[in-house]
């Protein structure tokens, strides 16, 4: 489908994702001699780097998750549809997507794949039933529901033991997800939610940091790793290090270390551990020719950016595999913007795709929060703590996000929450926390419903996929 009518066929470019890595994409094509479509299975661009500030109450999905329509309803070579792409023809050149059942062809004559990555259990599936990640929306409105619950919980516990269990949190994976998550739990409960009951003082919660490699942001070194954990630790943070966890179920998590295994009673878990590449990588490298994915399922992409015999076709972002080059908005950034570039050159007729200069990654360094005012930081060679650490961040996450007035009201948000106690997003519903459990019933089989049934506590009948189907059945 191409958005021009009349008159001789542009260049077609479909975009797959409407992360940085699409989205950008989309804006650096804004002048080029081309029609574009954007295919997303969401309606919106995700900033998922501030996801952990929705699920703890600081920022609304809406200051972060913008409708895409309407951040680039002005670009008129560009038209957004939804779906699922689920097939993608190298030899015909088309993308096959799903909305609502009905299947969606689109023909392409350069294909940007911006897919993303999803939360890995490496192996361990199931414990999303119990351990949600921190990919989507839906991932932090849960969580925030899972949260807020577990005090609510612990209110009306009759037993210490209840108390305790509900009390405690557990969050998996020592990177920079998981220590700004570790660290807004913390203080949540040491400054929002004070005397905010009765029964229960929120400042008894533990807030408990697991992580398989001996170290906190490992990756960011030996100097700024341990500043993180022992500002973490002063919060009143536990972290234990060398630690795998082997099971999650509703009542907690099993861990594994040097002293054998042993288990942690908590009714909050998330799970920050791993991230695995979008299906769409290991299809791309089956039809392409010789073309591998890593162990994560990323693309190994050419110098280009592409995947080997077929120079049209891009794969940027986290679902893209170059040395050197971290899963992080920067890099789906930077490979977008030199994807577009090439495609522009191209379709101009100023270059061939043999002539292309290889991607270049700079990199701009890495950061991640600790506390309100509290920020480690990653420059080149240069490394900081601290408040101006932590102004950069605030400075750096402004400038990405989309539209001046999520950026006007993230900063009134921020002021509010980190000058003050308040938190202006603690709605949470049961809703929230049991629809991914409800789903997994729905379809799935008995086994699943049983889960529920478990999870609930109250022995609520939860319909299996044979039951919705058959009114009789159940």
């Amino acid at each position: 489908m191409s958005i021009q009518t009349g008159g001789k066929q542009r260049h077609r470019v479909v975009v797959i994702g409407s992360g940085f890595g699409g989205l950008f994409a989309c804006r650096h094509l804004k002048k080029a001699d081309v029609d574009i479509v954007l295919i997303s299975k969401t309606s919106t661009h995700l900033f998922q780097p501030l996801l952990y500030q929705v699920a703890t109450g600081i920022l609304s999905t809406g200051e972060i998750a913008p409708a895409t329509r309407i951040v680039l309803r002005k670009q008129q070579n560009v038209q957004v549809i939804m779906g699922d792409v689920h097939d993608i023809d190298l030899v015909n050149r088309t993308v096959t997507s799903e909305l609502l059942n009905q299947d969606t062809v689109t023909p392409f004559d350069s294909l940007i794949v911006a897919t993303g990555a999803q939360q890995s259990y490496f192996g361990n599936d199931h414990f999303a039933t119990y351990a949600p990640g921190m990919k989507t929306i839906d991932d932090a409105l849960e969580l925030r529901a899972r949260i807020l619950g577990s005090f609510e919980e612990a209110e009306l516990a009759t037993t210490q033991e209840m108390r305790d269990r509900f009390l405690t949190f557990v969050v998996v994976g020592a990177g920079p997800t998981g220590v700004e998550l570790a660290g807004q739990i913390a203080e949540l409960a040491d400054r929002t939610l004070v005397g905010t009951f009765r029964n229960i003082d929120p400042r008894d919660a533990r807030v408990i940091l697991v992580e398989g490699a001996d170290a906190v942001l490992k990756p960011m070194g030996p100097k700024l790793g341990p500043k993180a954990q022992q500002r973490l630790e002063k919060m009143g943070v536990e972290i234990q290090l060398n630690a795998m966890v082997t099971d999650v179920d509703a009542r907690g998590v099993t861990i594994k270390d040097k002293e054998g295994e042993r288990r942690i009673e908590a009714a909050c878990k998330v799970w920050s551990a791993g991230v695995q590449a979008s299906g769409l990588g290991k299809q791309l490298a089956e039809r392409s020719d010789g073309t591998q994915t890593d162990r994560a399922g990323r693309v190994i992409v050419e110098p280009d950016l592409t995947i080997k015999g077929h120079p049209n076709v891009f794969v940027v972002g986290d679902l893209m595999s170059v040395p050197g080059v971290p899963g992080q908005a920067q890099g789906a950034i930077q490979g977008a913007t030199y994807a577009a570039k090439q495609i522009t050159a191209e379709v101009a007729g100023k270059q061939k795709p043999a002539d292309r200069a290889p991607f270049k990654y700079f990199d701009k360094g890495s950061m991640a929060t600790i506390s309100r005012f509290d920020a480690v930081c990653q420059v080149g060679k240069l490394e900081f703590s601290g408040f101006f650490a932590w102004l950069m961040w605030l400075v750096l996450h402004l400038y990405y996000l989309i539209g001046f007035r999520s950026r006007f009201v993230t900063v009134f948000q921020w002021f509010v929450a980190f000058l003050g106690r308040h938190r202006g997003q603690m709605a949470a519903t049961e809703q929230w926390v049991f629809a991914r459990l409800a789903l997994e019933a729905l379809n799935g089989n008995e086994d699943d419903a049983k889960e529920v049934r478990t999870e609930t506590g109250n022995g609520a009948a939860v319909p299996t996929a044979k039951a919705a189907a058959d009114p009789k059945a159940g």
